[in-house]
């Protein structure tokens, strides 16, 4: 199991940002019983609303937090709730881990009439500077991964909703650190982004290097002047929420 092996320490960086939370719950409307698929910490999961994760790795569901929502152990591809279960399903940066994730997909439409994806543009990721610059063998990884677009398409989404990264996310996601470029040299930061955690220990090791000199010689700010003043980035995340 993929996160019972990169998954460890996982809950240090993966918190909950109230700024993706709030269009999350928006997107589930009055469904008061939601699924969560692949759950892992459960970072996102609402808490005014019946709730039932589903999670495949032991170590994942081994740091959720006390009080969090009950735990299926399962995989997306073969959910163990009959059709129509729930009013709602979430499953949320879970879909490129799947190893068939059209038929997760599928089962994400059997088991409720409501669906909220969040997925992102493969493509951006394999542009991100960290992966251009620093650690390229990233890009062919992020590129054989479904990407928002094809899983739009194939959930037959109603809503495509952006969700930007401010500049101080509190989430740990791969390119969460786009304006805080030392905090990669962490380990512990490294290893709450799976991309990161699946790529070449070298090539890591040899990026995090260049980027250490690249930052203690000011090369870093010179190059990316233009992220230092923004607000907020667009990574490619996008909310997807299915009717059909």
């Amino acid at each position: 199991m993929l996160y019972d092996r990169i998954g460890v320490g996982y809950a240090h960086g993966r918190r909950t940002d109230p700024r993706w939370l709030a269009p999350i719950v928006a997107a589930l409307g009055d469904a008061r019983t939601v699924l969560d698929v692949g759950a892992g910490t459960g970072s996102y999961e609402p808490l005014d609303r019946t709730v039932v994760a589903v999670e495949p790795s032991a170590e994942m569901i081994r740091q959720r937090p006390p009080g969090a929502a009950p735990v299926l152990r399962a995989v997306a591809e073969a959910l163990p709730v009959r059709s129509g279960a729930v009013d709602a399903v979430l499953a949320l940066l879970t879909v490129h881990h799947w190893p068939d994730w059209r038929l997760g997909l599928a089962e994400l439409r059997r088991v409720a009439p409501l669906r909220v994806v969040l997925a992102y543009d493969t493509r951006r990721h394999a542009d991100f500077w960290l992966v251009r610059e620093y650690v390229p063998e990233i890009a062919r990884l992020e590129l054989s991964r479904p990407s928002a677009e094809q899983i739009a398409e194939e959930l037959g989404a109603d809503e495509v909703v952006p969700l930007p990264v401010p500049w101080d996310f509190a989430d740990g996601v791969f390119p969460a650190h786009w304006r805080r470029p030392r905090a990669y040299l962490d380990e512990r930061v490294r290893r709450s982004c799976s991309a990161l955690a699946q790529a070449p220990p070298a090539a890591v090791e040899r990026g995090m290097a260049r980027l250490r000199a690249d930052l203690d010689s000011g090369r870093w700010e010179r190059e990316h002047a233009d992220l230092l003043a923004a607000p907020e980035w667009d990574a490619g995340f996008r909310l997807l929420v299915s009717r059909r």
